[in-house]
């Protein structure tokens, strides 16, 4: 099993993608890359904190690989808006990956440049060390599932998960 600490916009859209993808076990939203301890998602909303919103993505490399895992995060975000994903604005919302490791810095620095060409050039996204991990509430953990015909999940998760699953058809969940 391999995990990666990925942010890229609201934690809920970046939690459904990856829930449709067989091979990932486990999706759990949290705070990192701050300096308040044990923030809330209050907290976290006002910008000031320095968290990002970000997901703990545990995924079995026998089943998909650890480029599909990262190709996925650069195609359900757009890493070329600066802290931000559409109408979410603030460094919350930034791009960023969090390696574990020297290995995952490697894999994810691989990952950029492939999409770098996809995007034409211009990503934002940074690599920045992996700081304490704070789970986010309970409420945000699968809320694409619990929520299904809330607003913000049909306006902007469900197109972010239906480009994921079109693009990796291969690794889609039945």
């Amino acid at each position: 099993m391999q995990t990666y600490v990925l942010a890229g916009g609201c934690f809920w859209c970046l939690d459904a993608a990856y829930r449709a993808l067989d091979g990932v076990v486990e999706v759990e939203s949290g705070y990192v890359g701050g300096s308040v301890p044990a923030p809330t998602y209050e907290q976290v909303c006002t910008g000031t904190t320095g968290h990002a919103e970000a997901v703990k993505v545990t995924f079995d490399e026998e089943v998909i690989p650890g480029d599909v895992i990262l190709d996925a995060f650069f195609t359900m975000h757009d890493p070329r808006q600066l802290n931000r994903q559409g109408n979410d604005v603030g460094t919350q919302y930034r791009s960023a990956m969090f390696p574990a490791d020297d290995a995952q810095r490697a894999d994810f620095a691989r990952a950029a440049e492939r999409a770098s060409d996809w995007w034409g050039g211009g990503l934002v996204t940074t690599v920045e060390p992996l700081s304490e991990w704070y789970p986010a509430e309970d409420y945000h953990q699968d809320f694409f599932a619990k929520n299904p015909g809330q607003g913000y999940c049909l306006a902007v998760a469900v197109p972010k998960v239906n480009k994921v699953r079109a693009r990796f058809a291969e690794y889609a969940r039945a």
